[in-house]
């Protein structure tokens, strides 16, 4: 049975006998589900009305908490009816006695006590849960954003809006319903006072008229100034970000002072914002929360008033003075939650930001999948620059015939690196094509094409785990012996296996434990072990001595003689590895060959290794 046979009739069934899906480079167990839902993808709604799905999605433990509040609070209601009986029929009338009113009221209280409990347990696992999703939708969605939105946003707004804004959203997604309860139990009670006194009840509910105008006039100034201190937040986190990624630069030309500067200018335009946002809640959240004060005294003054006149029993006066105690609660926490109303409005606002950008580098509907790619690239034509006024490729042209091995020379910003980003799919041409395996590749699955065309870059990334991690990242359920094997083909076992704890070792934030070039080889290990069809050498040894780079690319070729490399490189103990050099000039390709007769025909070519000068200019 042949190899193409084996794949073809493997891809019939899946793992557990279901028909396969899109082809996945990396075999992972889902542990964790995704969200159960998305945001409203409609920007004229109102950002209560996008979230719905996602909170309708989590709908059970949030209905579960708002029953179990409403008992609660029917509980905490009726125990002034229950007093004002007991005042009127037991110690005033002496009609029935006290034992079974205390009865009531203890069994009131406990039901409170358990049903409390049971809000605030689902109240919370519907909160964090929202914010789990919230996360994970947004972390999802810069995953799928292309490599030119990262060069133009700031790390720390970014931490900010997946940080602050997402909790910010959860805290009023979480106390809102809670408020929303009191003031329903608010108009039961307004019922239940009406029923004994009307006027009584106009007395106590006078107040509460001005609590409402000075909450519409304070949501109203929060607003702009909610959205101002999130803005301000993740200044200074992109301050703290950027300053703790680039320790080493600020150290080395002693800038600690002004970085220091820098994020005390931050802080402080932070504060003043925070400030102007606690003088509009200092100037109106007194009055929300003392005005509710003064029916009580209306409530007492009043209600003797009519006590003596014979028009209310004692009972119901008390009873009205405990109900004007229950109605305190929601004004006071009004002014709390229109302050989170609007922070998390203006959170909101900044989460949707993020989320309809599109991503633009995208699956097309009509992709296919690249399961076994030769490892043929062409590129047609192409056209691209970073800013489309400036393009860095001005129709180049370029094929590189399966398991050929090709060096890309050319000066500093003519455009070579460009075009590794390009074959990756991590950029779209403007004009032009690029294919792989006669595939255009805005026409394939981003997953498969990325599974079979690997970039190694000359300033590697490494994660903060272990070295062992740092090499399976690739493929997490590869083998001990797979690790050991890829590193040894990058010429990283000797210096990995002279450390204390080996493969284990922790590498640091971004690897600076190691040097340069031990890094260069983890990452090129990781590339290896992911074995892809194309291997895109970017300066990728830049930083190793010659004798172990010609030790890799022996390895490398030994482990698969049929891979396709590209090489962009600048040395010449690189170049002599290659089958054929090209030329890149001013974004297009101006020579081709081998490396001797270039050298020896083009002095383009000559001066860029710096074997001898141009004509007319200086060396």
């Amino acid at each position: 049975m042949s190899s193409a046979l084996e794949r073809d009739l493997a891809g019939l069934v899946g793992r557990n006998g279901t028909p396969p899906g899109p082809f996945e480079p990396v075999a992972v167990t889902v542990r964790y589900p995704p969200p159960p839902a998305g945001v409203d993808p409609d920007p004229s709604k109102g950002w209560l009305q996008r979230i719905r799905p996602l909170v309708a999605a989590r709908r059970r433990p949030l209905l579960l908490a708002l029953g179990a509040a409403l008992v609660a609070l029917c509980a905490q209601i009726a125990a002034p009816r229950v007093i004002m009986a007991a005042i009127d029929d037991a110690l005033v009338g002496a009609r029935a006695g006290l034992a079974p009113y205390v009865g009531v009221l203890v069994g009131l209280a406990v039901a409170r006590g358990l049903f409390t409990w049971a809000q605030r347990a689902s109240l919370f696992s519907f909160a964090f849960d929202l914010e789990s999703d919230l996360r994970v939708l947004l972390y999802g969605h810069l995953g799928r954003m292309p490599f030119g939105f990262f060069d133009r946003v700031d790390s720390g707004e970014l931490i900010s809006r997946a940080n602050s804004d997402v909790r910010a959203v959860q805290l009023f997604l979480s106390f809102a319903p809670l408020l929303a309860l009191q003031l329903a139990g608010l108009a039961l009670a307004f019922g239940l006072m009406l029923s004994v006194h009307v006027s009584l009840t106009l007395v106590a509910a006078v107040p509460l008229i001005g609590v409402l105008v000075a909450g519409a006039r304070m949501r109203a100034r929060l607003y702009p100034l909610s959205w101002v201190v999130q803005a301000r937040q993740a200044e200074v986190a992109g301050v703290v970000a950027e300053n703790v990624s680039g320790v080493r630069v600020v150290r080395s030309f002693a800038a600690e002072q002004r970085q220091l500067e820098a994020l005390a200018g931050a802080a402080r335009r932070l504060h003043w914002a925070s400030v102007r946002q606690l003088d509009v809640r200092a100037a109106y959240g007194p009055a929300m929360e003392n005005l509710p004060r003064l029916a009580v005294v209306g409530v007492l003054g009043y209600g003797g008033w009519l006590v003596v006149g014979g028009q209310v029993t004692v009972g119901a006066v008390i009873a009205f003075a405990a109900y004007v105690g229950l109605l305190q609660p929601p004004f006071r926490m009004l002014g709390a939650t229109v302050m989170m109303a609007q922070r998390a409005a203006a959170s909101a606002g900044r989460i949707y930001e993020l989320l309809d950008r599109d991503p633009a580098i995208r699956d097309h509907p009509d992709a296919v999948e690249l399961t076994a790619p030769r490892g043929e690239l062409c590129l047609r034509g192409v056209v691209f620059g970073y800013d489309p006024a400036n393009p860095v490729l001005a129709g180049l042209d370029l094929t590189v015939a399966p398991g050929e091995t090709v060096a890309l020379v050319g000066r500093t910003g003519s455009g070579k690196s460009t075009v590794a980003r390009l074959v990756a799919r991590f950029y779209d041409v403007d004009d032009g094509e690029v294919r792989v395996d006669g595939h255009d590749v805005r026409r394939v699955r981003l997953a498969s094409l990325r599974a079979g065309v690997g970039v190694v870059f000359d300033e590697p990334f490494l994660f903060g785990g272990t070295l062992r991690d740092n090499i399976a990242y690739a493929r997490p359920e590869a083998s001990d012996a797979e690790i050991r094997a890829a590193a040894r083909v990058a010429q990283a076992a000797g210096f990995i296996e002279a450390l204390p704890d080996g493969y284990d070792t922790p590498v640091g934030e971004r690897g600076y434990t190691l040097s340069g070039g031990q890094r260069q080889r983890v990452a090129l290990a990781r590339a290896v072990l992911a074995d892809p069809a194309v291997l895109v050498l970017d300066d990728a040894t830049s930083a190793v001595d010659a004798e172990v780079e010609e030790a890799i690319h022996r390895a490398l070729a030994e482990r698969s003689p049929g891979r396709t490399t590209l090489m962009i490189t600048h040395r010449e103990s690189t170049i002599g590895f290659a089958d054929r050099v090209v030329l890149v000039e001013d974004g297009t390709i101006v020579a081709s060959g081998d490396h001797g007769t270039l050298l020896a025909t083009e002095p383009r070519y000559a001066a860029v290794l710096d074997r001898q000068p141009l004509s007319g200019e200086a060396r």
